[in-house]
C-alpha cells in the first residue's frame, strides 16, 4: 500500500471514529478509497471505520459509570495533581473507573500536591456524576464522575514502574530547586513536561508567544533520550538493540504519565525502531499514519483531544510542508531549514489553534527560532544532568548552570514574543503577508529548478 494510501486510511479512521455511526463511516470508506481502484484498500478501510465507529460508540458507553455514592477505600492515582489559583485537580482511579477530584481547602491541597501519579492513597468520600458539558470535555481522559474527597490516610508507593518513575522525577525536581525564581518549574517542564508549579503568568507569555510546546513532551524529548543512550545502544545487536530502544521509548512514556503527545511520538518512535531492525521502509508520513491508525482505534477517545491533533498536526507540517519549504529557501543558507521547519509546524497546527484559541501568534515565527534551539540543548542536558544533580546534591550548582542560561533564555524569549505581539487583526494581516511570502519564495525556487533542468547548471561549465 502507498503512502498515500496509509494516510488517506488513517484520516477515514480518525472521522469514523470521530462520527461513531458505522453507516456513515462505511460510506466515507468507500467514497475515499474507490478512486485508488484497489479491493484491497477498499475493503480494508470498510472494516477499519465500521470498526472504529463500533469502538467509538463502545468507548462513550463506556463513561457512565456503573456506581455512584459512597465509597471507603484505596485509589490509585492516575496522574499527578494539577495546580490552579483557588484549587487542586487529579484523576483517580475507583475500581476500574477514573473520577476527578477537586480539593479546594489549604490543608487539603497542601496534603493532595504531594501524591504522584501511580501511588494508591486510602480515601474516603462520594462519587458523584458529572453534567453533561463537563463529561464532554474531560472525556478523552476516561473521567466518568467527580469524587468529593471527605479524608485521606495512608500513601502506598504503587508499583515497580510507578516507584522507579516518581524516583525520576523527585530527582528532576530537586535538581530544579536549585535554579532561582521559576527557572526550575519551566526546567521540569521542558525535560519531563511537567509544568504542574508553572506561575500563571508564564503560561500566558508562552502561549502568547507561540511556545507553549515546548512543555509539552514530543517527539523532540524522544529524540533526545535516544540520543542519550545512543553509545550503549550502538553496541547491542539488532534484535537486542530493537528491545532495549522500544523498552526506553515506554519508560519514557510512563515518565512524562502518558500524555497524549509523548504517547504518539513513543508509537512513532517504536513503529520506526521496528522498520530499521527489520529492514522496512521508514518514510515519516507513513509511520505517523499507521501511529494515528493504531491509536484512535485502541484509544477512540484520542479523537476528542487537542493536545494529540496539536501534536499529529505539527508532526504533519513539520515532516511534509517543512522540508519542501526549506529546500525552496535555500537562499536563507543556515536559516533554511529551521525557517522551513518552524513554518511547517505552524501550517500543520493551524486549523485545531485557530479554531479551540482564537489565534495564532504572529510572533511565534521569530520566537521558536530563537527558543527551540536552545529549548531543545536544555532537553538533551537537562536529563542526564538533572539526575546526577538530583542524587548527588554537591554536584548540582555546577551542572544546573548550563541548564540555567539556557532556561532564562527560553523565558525571555517568551517574554519578549509576549510583548511584541501585534493587538487586533494585525496578527492574521501578518500571517497573510508571510504566506504571500513564502508562496513567492516558493514560486521562484519552482521556477529556478526548471531553468537548471532545462539549461543545466552554468556552474558546470566554469
Amino acid at each position: 500500500m502507498s503512502d498515500f494510501g496509509v494516510v488517506v486510511l488513517a484520516i477515514v479512521v480518525a472521522v469514523s471514529v470521530w462520527v461513531g455511526e458505522p453507516l456513515i463511516a462505511v460510506a466515507l470508506a468507500f467514497a475515499a478509497t474507490l478512486p485508488f481502484r484497489s479491493v484491497v484498500l477498499v475493503a480494508v478501510a470498510i472494516v477499519l471505520a465500521a470498526g472504529g465507529s463500533v469502538r467509538s460508540d463502545h468507548a462513550w458507553n463506556g463513561l457512565r459509570p456503573d456506581q455512584l455514592g459512597d465509597f471507603e477505600g484505596w485509589v490509585r492515582l492516575v496522574d499527578d495533581p494539577q495546580p490552579y489559583p483557588s484549587s487542586t485537580r487529579v484523576i483517580v482511579d475507583v475500581d476500574g473507573e477514573r473520577y476527578e477530584i477537586w480539593s479546594r481547602g489549604r490543608a487539603q491541597q497542601l496534603r493532595v500536591r504531594e501524591w504522584r501519579g501511580g501511588q494508591w492513597i486510602s480515601v474516603s468520600g462520594r462519587r458523584t456524576q458529572l453534567d453533561a458539558q463537563r463529561a464532554g470535555r474531560v472525556a478523552w481522559q476516561h473521567v466518568v464522575g467527580e469524587f468529593d474527597l471527605d479524608w485521606a490516610s495512608d500513601v502506598d508507593e504503587g508499583g515497580p514502574i510507578a516507584v522507579a518513575s516518581n524516583r525520576v522525577r523527585r530527582a528532576i525536581e530537586r535538581a530544579a530547586t536549585t535554579l532561582p525564581d521559576d527557572d526550575g518549574a519551566l526546567f521540569r517542564g521542558l525535560v519531563v513536561g511537567d509544568d504542574r508549579d508553572q506561575p500563571q503568568a508564564m503560561i500566558d507569555r508562552f502561549r502568547a508567544s507561540g511556545l507553549s510546546h515546548l512543555t509539552a513532551v514530543s517527539g523532540q524529548n524522544v529524540a533526545f533520550v535516544l540520543a542519550s543512550c545512543g553509545p550503549l545502544l550502538r553496541r547491542l545487536r539488532r534484535w537486542p538493540r530493537l528491545g532495549v530502544t522500544v523498552g526506553l521509548i515506554l519508560w519514557f512514556v510512563a515518565l512524562t504519565r502518558f500524555e497524549p503527545s509523548i504517547v504518539r511520538a513513543g508509537t512513532m518512535a517504536s513503529l520506526s525502531a521496528m522498520a530499521y531492525a527489520t529492514g522496512r521502509e521508514r518514510a515519516p508520513i507513513r509511520i505517523l499514519a499507521l501511529a494515528v491508525l493504531g491509536l484512535v482505534l485502541i484509544d477512540p477517545l484520542l479523537v476528542w483531544s487537542i493536545g494529540f491533533w496539536l501534536s499529529v498536526g505539527a508532526t504533519t507540517g513539520v515532516i511534509t510542508v517543512g522540508p519542501a519549504l526549506a529546500k525552496r529557501f535555500a537562499a536563507l543558507g543556515p536559516f533554511a531549514l529551521p525557517l522551513g521547519i518552524t513554518l511547517g509546524a505552524q501550517v500543520g497546527v493551524v486549523i485545531p489553534v485557530t479554531l479551540v484559541f482564537g489565534r495564532l501568534p504572529l510572533v511565534s515565527i521569530p520566537a521558536n527560532l530563537l527558543a527551540v534551539p536552545v529549548a531543545g540543548g536544555v532537553m538533551l542536558y537537562g536529563m542526564p544532568a538533572g539526575l546526577i544533580a538530583g542524587w548527588l546534591p554537591l554536584t548540582a550548582p555546577v551542572l544546573m548552570a548550563p541548564a540555567r542560561l539556557g532556561t532564562r533564555w527560553v523565558d525571555t524569549v517568551a517574554l519578549l514574543g509576549e510583548r511584541l505581539e501585534p493587538g487586533g487583526v494585525w496578527p492574521w494581516v501578518g500571517w497573510a503577508v508571510v504566506a504571500i511570502v513564502s508562496m513567492i519564495c516558493v514560486a521562484v525556487g519552482v521556477q529556478r529548478g526548471k531553468n537548471q533542468s532545462l539549461h543545466g547548471d552554468p556552474s558546470l561549465d566554469r
